[in-house]
């Protein structure tokens, strides 16, 4: 693990049996209250894509919209929110995905990307990848180029980072809970 993962992971409060027994929350509120550390945590994800000729950051409602804006303006590149259905104004593609307990849809406006656009994908955290693999099937829908999926968070053990592996997806995750 290098200097950037252990301490972004050594930030992350853990908050057990929240919202429901058994659930060990990562609560990433402790990451960006600490200015050094989100810095920490957006320089990360800068270096690793700097120079990588990147046309767009699309990001998950609503965490990742915190690390996808900021990570855009480092990149220069435009900032894309990929939202929760009902919440966008205009014309757009819906992708349905399921939860533990039913369904559930994310939607990007049809006109958020050009054909042939590079784009990374971002959210806090790839649990069971659902969230994720939707927005990139929206995001392949419009024409776009998925140069690869990242998070802050991997809870490898939920099985997301390898679905979307499976998928044909590029997977970067900051630092991992596993088994914990």
């Amino acid at each position: 693990m290098d200097y950037f993962s252990e301490t972004i992971k050594q930030a992350i409060r853990t908050v057990p049996d929240w919202p429901k027994k058994g659930v060990m929350f990562r609560d990433i509120t402790t990451v960006l209250q600490n200015r050094t550390t989100f810095r920490k945590l957006i320089d990360a994800f800068v270096h690793r894509y700097h120079g990588a000729d990147i046309d767009a950051i699309a990001a998950v409602d609503a965490r990742g919209f915190i690390i996808g804006s900021a990570l855009a303006y480092e990149l220069n590149a435009s900032f894309v929110p990929v939202r929760k259905k009902g919440k966008l104004p205009f014309d757009t593609l819906v992708e349905d995905y399921e939860l533990e307990y039913g369904t559930a849809s994310v939607e990007l406006h049809k006109d958020a990307f050009k054909s042939g656009d590079r784009v990374i994908l971002v959210d806090d955290l790839i649990a069971t990848g659902g969230t994720m693999l939707a927005a990139a099937r929206l995001i392949r829908r419009i024409g776009a180029e998925i140069v690869e999926v990242a998070a802050m968070i991997d809870l490898p053990d939920l099985g997301g980072s390898k679905r979307l592996r499976e998928e044909g997806l590029q997977v970067y995750t900051v630092c991992a809970f596993e088994g914990e």
